[in-house]
Order: structure tokens, then C-alpha cells, then sequence
């Protein structure tokens, strides 16, 4: 059984730091590169670069949450969640589909109370004119 996960490449579960800005603010995040080859999939799809959709989530969870506590661990559960509903056939397999051209809700509907949040989303705040 466990030949199916210690087979894995050593070069996926390396840990690799990538110095980016969110808003201006220099960061860095450190993911396995696995996590950074599922982030550059997910990008791509929405013709989008990595730090793009970084911002893009970070900026939707702190809307949605209030703040974005233990967001390296969030963007690893993104890669996981994406992943699984691939694998569910939520999220079509064919990268050329854009993943803002799905329907959120229709993704989401049905799944388990451990993996979906119900509470709705907050209103998107209007800039002040």
C-alpha cells in the first residue's frame, strides 16, 4: 500500500520559497513544489500568473473571512480541493476551461458538510467614489 506514496519524486514534496508582493507588501510563501505545480494549473487556466491568483484568493478570503489566518496551509487545501474535484468531475479535467467560467454553486452543491462552507458570501464592498 504505502509503495503508491513513497514512490513519490523527491523534487515534488521539496519545499521551495517564492518572494512575491500582495498589494505592494514583499512576502514570501513556502510550499512543496507539488502545491506550486497546481497553483501554476489553476492560474493558467484563467490566464492569470501564480502571484496573480495568490493575490486574487488572499483578497477573496479576506473578504470573505475577515482576515486570512494560516493562508500557506489555505493554498494547499486549494491545490487538494481542486484536485478532488477534478478527480469528482466537478471541475473539468481539460485545463482549457477557464475556472471563472464555472458555476460556483453547481461545483459545490452536493458535497459534504466537511468540505463546503454554506455561509453565504458577504456583498463585495464598492470603492468609495
Amino acid at each position: 500500500m504505502c509503495e503508491i506514496f513513497i514512490r513519490a519524486s523527491e523534487q515534488s514534496y521539496a519545499c521551495e520559497t517564492r518572494s512575491l508582493r500582495l498589494h505592494g507588501v514583499a512576502t514570501s510563501l513556502r510550499l512543496e513544489r507539488l502545491f506550486w505545480q497546481v497553483l501554476e494549473e489553476i492560474a493558467g487556466r484563467d490566464g492569470m500568473r501564480v502571484t496573480q491568483l495568490i493575490e486574487r484568493l488572499y483578497d477573496e478570503l479576506v473578504e470573505y473571512r475577515g482576515e486570512a489566518a494560516n493562508f500557506t496551509s489555505f493554498l494547499r487545501v486549494c491545490c487538494l480541493r481542486y484536485q478532488l474535484l477534478q478527480a469528482e468531475g466537478r471541475i473539468p479535467l481539460d485545463a482549457g476551461v477557464p475556472i471563472g467560467s464555472l458555476n460556483a454553486q453547481a461545483v459545490l452543491e452536493g458535497l459534504p458538510p466537511s468540505l463546503y462552507d454554506t455561509q453565504p458570501l458577504r456583498p463585495k464592498r464598492r470603492a468609495a467614489a
